[in-house]
């Protein structure tokens, strides 16, 4: 069994609660720009101090309207300003937190406001206050329907201009870190999502870690341009830690404006899952390919991993500087571009990276620090940083945290900002939690002797063959999900004598694929899911994949699907993870003729 403990450099915490951030910046550099909206086509920046007018503004009418300390207040919305103004008015509220994603469907709804026992919900559309409406007998508890693009913002505000700021103060001042802050329900890859109970300790402690480790390019000199949900955890966690650090926080509500939005914002870093990073290499491979490009980029690509390689062992060598120098004027710095132009580093999260992908974007002048955490962590548990960073390693543990390898593989956790327990699910908590403190996450995977985290696997995913062999699928997806063709890949073949994989192909991909091949450009994937030349494509992606494993591990033989997985086709969760149950039941067909059955 291996154990590494790393200590904490924080030796107090100075906030009593998640709120206090907002208010001591105000306190301490009111004319700071803690954030800067969108409105129409300008970016308007919002100051410190009137930041923190606008939230007592609305905890004002959070009490007004009844809510108490402690009652829970669900949020329905795309990423924007509006939402992070009212998680934090709700903080100062005394409330607890429940984000629901946008997308979520009306029995996800109901679940989440009903088994949570919400007392008001905050919506972002009349679709959305239709959705709650359909449910809301069935939620007797839920007081209050607010909607944004209705007005809810003013309407509260409104209603609370009677109420006392020293009211506001006191609420606020009440709240203590070991109270609950938020219910995360978790995104429910399989079964109903599970409602993570995180405290206003496990925020702070969360921001005030990785405003130590990060502070290189986390600090109040910088920004970022959040598009990730903030109803995800990983999201939230950098939502807060931006207010947190000073870090000037942006928001963009739809990817289909995202490069727009990074254009006018101009972040200075920004985080995404590891699926945003794969598109956005995909992306610019495609186009310069299809520019005639090709050979210049697929050289430039070579000269950015290797010179990562070689700076992540010492320096490199002067032909690879020279040839590095020449491919940063002619293709990185227009990749730069793409992210706003002042982009100099990233976080990621959710999923592996995958070390080529990490390499890429390091030479290119991004530097990618991967991570790890899952809700019941507050995101982050282990993240490489810049003073500590290892391409393919998901970095070092945070201050004040311990961590496991138990005897079968499994990643187990102690630290301050772990998750108190699952809301209203005692059986699920002594699953995960034992009575000392250990969190199991669920997760395979190893500490290297310089203490870094690698990932590889997921305990539940594991595959075992009919020959016995142990197989962790994502070492193969990954590798799989990097050409620039494919959109998803899903490995099988538990209890069967050879591993098999389903693949879908990326729609966004698909018309460049058609006109290189020759074939008319309103050819379906129905029609090419057995086609040579498009087999021929994936095998070559499959192949590369299987240089990362045994023989007895690698793919042996794949289908292709007529349709991608999507969140609106129920394949996908909102934070881009495949549900490998729903695949597995509606490719039950698929699957089985793989092993000829």
């Amino acid at each position: 069994m291996q154990e590494l403990h790393v200590a904490s450099s924080i030796t107090t915490l100075s906030q009593t609660n998640t709120a206090d951030f907002v208010f001591d910046n105000a306190g301490t550099r009111p004319q700071h720009v803690a954030l800067r909206r969108r409105v129409g086509d300008a970016w308007q920046d919002v100051t410190a101090g009137a930041f923190a007018d606008e939230v007592t503004a609305v905890a004002k009418g959070l009490v007004a309207a009844g809510i108490e300390a402690g009652d829970r207040v669900a949020v329905m919305s795309k990423t924007r300003y509006e939402w992070t103004l009212l998680d934090f008015a709700l903080f100062t509220a005394g409330a607890v937190v429940v984000p629901i994603y946008e997308t979520s469907s009306a029995e996800q709804i109901e679940w989440i406001v009903t088994d949570s026992g919400a007392r008001g919900i905050v919506v972002e559309t009349d679709e959305h206050e239709q959705l709650v409406a359909a449910v809301r007998d069935d939620a007797p508890e839920l007081a209050h329907v607010w909607t944004i693009d209705s007005g809810a913002v003013d309407e509260i505000v409104a209603g609370g201009t009677e109420v006392a700021e020293a009211e506001i103060t006191a609420r606020r001042q009440s709240v203590g870190l070991d109270d609950l802050a938020s219910i995360i329900y978790t995104s429910g890859t399989t079964g109903r999502p599970k409602g993570c109970e995180l405290t206003h300790r496990c925020f702070v402690t969360e921001a005030v870690e990785l405003m130590d480790l990060l502070e290189d390019f986390f600090n109040e000199d910088t920004s970022t341009l959040l598009f990730l949900p903030i109803a995800h955890v990983f999201g939230r966690a950098i939502e807060i830690g931006a207010l947190a650090v000073g870090c000037t926080l942006g928001h963009s509500p739809d990817v289909k404006n995202l490069l727009e939005d990074l254009a006018g914002f101009k972040p200075t870093f920004v985080l995404a899952v590891p699926r945003v990073f794969e598109k956005v290499y995909n992306g610019a491979k495609q186009k310069a390919h299809a520019d005639g490009k090709g050979k210049i980029f697929d050289a430039a690509e070579s000269v950015a991993v290797r010179y990562s390689e070689a700076t992540s062992t010492g320096s490199a060598p002067l032909p690879l500087k020279l040839a590095h120098a020449l491919f940063d004027k002619l293709v990185y710095g227009k990749l730069r571009a793409a992210l706003g132009g002042n982009c100099v580093a990233a976080v990621s999260g959710g999923a592996p990276l995958g070390a080529r992908l990490g390499h890429f974007f390091r030479g290119i002048g991004v530097t990618i620090y991967e991570g790890y955490g899952l809700t019941e962590t507050t995101a982050g548990i282990t993240v490489n940083r810049p003073s500590a960073i290892k391409v393919g390693t998901v970095g070092r543990p945070v201050g004040g945290t311990t961590v496991r390898v138990a005897e079968d593989g499994e990643l187990l956790f102690k630290a301050p900002h772990v998750f108190r327990g699952y809301w209203h699910n005692d059986d699920a908590t002594a699953e995960a939690l034992e009575s000392d403190g250990w969190f199991h996450s669920g997760d395979i995977g190893e500490i290297d002797d310089d203490g870094f985290v690698r990932i590889t696997g997921r305990k539940k995913e594991l595959i075992v063959t009919a020959g016995g062999k142990n197989v962790a699928p994502a070492v193969l997806e990954d590798r799989v999900r990097a050409h620039w063709l494919i959109s998803q890949c899903l490995v099988v073949g538990d209890q069967k004598p050879f591993i098999g994989a389903l693949v879908t192909i990326d729609p966004e991909a698909l018309p460049q694929w058609l006109d290189k091949a020759g074939r008319s450009a309103d050819t379906t994937m129905a029609d090419l899911v057995d086609d040579e030349e498009l087999r021929a494509e994936v095998q070559a992606a499959v192949d590369d994949a299987n240089k990362a494993v045994s023989k007895a591990e690698s793919i042996r033989k794949f289908t292709i699907l007529p349709a991608d997985w999507t969140e609106e086709g129920g394949q996908m969760t909102p934070s881009l993870k495949v549900k490998r149950n729903v695949v597995h039941q509606e490719n039950a067909d698929q699957i089985a003729a793989l092993y000829g059955s």
